[in-house]
């Protein structure tokens, strides 16, 4: 279908902004010239039926049957990926939808750490804490976020990731999987998987507002992703991405240094 509606938008003679202009124009306003491209490539988070039926507005497929199988195909193309099997406990999968495509992506965590750099037990407590008390939801949850964590396999082909991670999310590893935790955190890095820590002496940091992930992809612009216990929200604006970056980088500024945050995460065993 990604090759299709590319095909459809160069008939037009649309760009990419024009169309995201149109799509704004009908009442779309989320949507972003970076979403197009990525529809495009096949990398865009399981399009929805109204965004393609919108798609097909502004390149004036008219059509019945046309328009039926591109519903049909999107439908369809929302069942790709692993994650797809795990739909009913991780809903939309806004994260998990959009990692695999990312050259790089940059998280900073306030309170857990995160979820790649998770330990089974530890995202087992994670997931309980958060009140989910079916034993067998919290078991497809945990596996659904070990699976996730085959994008970082140095055997495959993963995105540079580096993780700044609040002194105080350490701080609340339970003390009976503390030191597996640790560990894992101290052996889990290498050149292009970094982890600091934002350490206390921080003070009222550029973030203490809450986490977020940046995400950045190849030949397009990134994304910036932020949740919290009720939602979930991706900001593709250019003016948002730069706001973001700049608090990434005061945030790297104040946190300590990959030797330091090794040395330290040692000595905390």
């Amino acid at each position: 279908m990604s090759r299709q509606l590319k095909e459809r938008r160069e008939a037009t003679g649309l760009t990419a902004d024009q169309v995201t202009e149109q799509a704004r124009q009908a009442g779309a306003s989320k949507w972003s010239a970076s979403k197009i491209t990525r529809l495009e490539r096949n990398e865009w988070l399981r399009p929805t039926v109204e965004d393609v039926e919108l798609l097909l507005d502004i390149y004036r497929v008219t059509d019945l049957a046309q328009r039926a199988e591109y519903v049909q195909l999107a439908k369809e193309a929302r069942q790709k990926g692993w994650w797809s099997a795990y739909a009913d406990v991780l809903g939309r999968g806004l994260l998990t939808g959009l990692e695999p495509g990312a050259s790089r992506i940059r998280t900073v965590e306030i309170a857990v750490l995160p979820g790649l750099l998770q330990t089974e037990s530890y995202a087992r407590r994670i997931i309980e804490g958060g009140g989910v008390e079916d034993t067998a939801e919290v078991t497809r949850r945990v596996e659904a976020r070990m699976l996730r964590q085959q994008l970082l396999d140095p055997k495959g082909s993963p995105p540079v990731y580096w993780a700044i991670i609040d002194e105080a999310a350490i701080r609340k590893i339970p003390a009976d999987i503390r030191e597996e935790q640790i560990r894992y955190l101290i052996d889990v890095q290498r050149p292009a998987l970094r982890v600091q820590i934002l350490p206390d002496e921080a003070g009222l940091h550029a973030a203490v507002g809450g986490g977020f992930t940046l995400l950045d992809f190849p030949e397009d612009s990134g994304l910036v992703y932020t949740e919290n216990s009720v939602a979930s929200r991706i900001d593709e604006e250019p003016e948002a991405l730069e706001a973001w970056d700049l608090v990434y980088q005061y945030v790297s500024a104040s946190a300590m240094s990959v030797e330091a945050t090794r040395t330290h995460l040692v000595s905390l065993l």
